[in-house]
């Protein structure tokens, strides 16, 4: 094989590795509170893997995915494609706000709302579920129906949790013979090192929680979103890295920090260059949003030059420009850091996402709260 073949094949076996290293952890924990909103954090990074493994046919055996149905393609699809954020071609901003008001939003409210008999007690029924961790929200009910990729009818109807469970068994297959092994010796993963005692939830109104955070009642839509980018962040920056020196990560773990970071900061630039979105926005937001993207490491990650790094890191294969003398399959993200980064290695650019990463958060959480 090819070097470009060597790394797309090593970075399926890694991911696939990680995964069944994590669901073993999970299953280990099993009833604890931590282990029930992990799994909602995972799925689309979960989905990546195998949509893009699924792409790779002529270095992963076909077999691998001969028991993936139809329905869990689009499903795996439909989640991948939610790590995109608005760098979906197919929805960008309005196609995404669209689908958070209608399919999301929307559809939660009815199911969730009207229940109560007495109709007065109504006003205290909640359609959204908010979970945090350390104090930081890490996930929603909202961003757990985004990023799972089940449509509304399926995730929500009586036998929901035995459709999930139909089609995430599927996937699991999918991993297993990509070589996840819910056994396989290794290093222990972040949820190891949690503990139940910093989880927290809570239920509230969604039109009400929208209403005062980020923009407030100006944009109730888009806070929605800005509440998906802000779980993100805050999951990648504490819980995904639990026990672990953010500076010495392995390949799966740096690699879903990244894409996580890439996309939100991208993601805002997109919403900073749309003139109308922006210019609903106050001028407290615009203050916001421009601090995160033109902070000194968001202008490195966010260089058209290094684009690439984020390309193979999404789809295994090398893009672009690439010295393949310089592949390393033993090294830390296999030698790659120096081809897209001039100047830099794996350490120096684990610096840059872990305080891009940090300066994020903090930024996200002070726009959300700041009211």
């Amino acid at each position: 094989m090819s070097v470009h073949d060597d790394v797309i094949v090593a970075g399926v076996l890694n991911d696939a590795d990680y995964v069944g290293r994590l669901f073993g952890d999970l299953e280990g924990m099993q009833g604890s509170d931590p282990s029930g909103v992990i799994p909602f954090c995972v799925a689309p990074y979960v989905a990546l893997f195998i949509y893009e493994a699924r792409r790779k046919s002529q270095n992963i055996d076909p077999s691998a995915f001969a028991d993936l149905s139809v329905e869990a393609e689009r499903i795996c699809a439909n989640s991948r494609h939610s790590l995109k954020l608005f760098e979906d071609t197919k929805r960008q901003i309005d196609g995404l706000l669209d689908h958070f008001l209608k399919e999301i939003w929307a559809k939660h409210s009815r199911y969730f709302l009207g229940n109560t008999w007495f109709p007065p007690a109504r006003l205290i029924e909640t359609d959204l579920g908010i979970y945090g961790y350390g104090g930081k929200i890490v996930s929603t009910t909202h961003s757990a129906a985004f990023h799972l990729g089940i449509e509304a009818e399926h995730l929500l109807g009586n036998d929901g949790g035995v459709y999930i469970r139909r089609i995430m068994s599927e996937f699991g297959q999918c991993l297993g013979a990509l070589g996840a092994d819910l056994r396989a010796p290794g290093p222990r993963t972040f949820v190891a090192s949690l503990s139940g005692a910093e989880l927290e939830n809570s239920d509230v109104r969604a039109h009400r929680y929208y209403g005062r955070v980020f923009n407030r009642r100006a944009t109730p839509g888009m806070n929605g979103l800005l509440s998906d980018f802000r779980a993100r962040i805050n999951f990648v920056d504490s819980i995904l890295v639990a026990g672990s020196d953010v500076l010495d990560l392995e390949y799966t773990v740096f690699k879903m920090r990244y894409i996580a970071l890439y996309q939100v900061l991208s993601s805002l630039n997109m919403l900073k260059r749309d003139s109308f979105h922006y210019s609903r926005l106050s001028p407290d937001s615009v203050a916001y949003v421009e601090r995160i993207v033109g902070s000194p490491e968001a202008e490195v990650l966010l260089a058209r030059q290094v684009r690439g790094f984020r390309n193979t890191l999404m789809h295994y294969n090398l893009v672009g420009d690439v010295d393949t003398d310089k592949i390393d399959l033993s090294a830390p993200l296999f030698g790659l850091v120096s081809n897209y980064f001039p100047g830099h290695d794996y350490r120096s650019l684990s610096e840059i996402v872990d305080r891009a990463i940090k300066k994020t958060s903090v930024e996200l959480n002070a726009w959300a709260d700041d009211n």
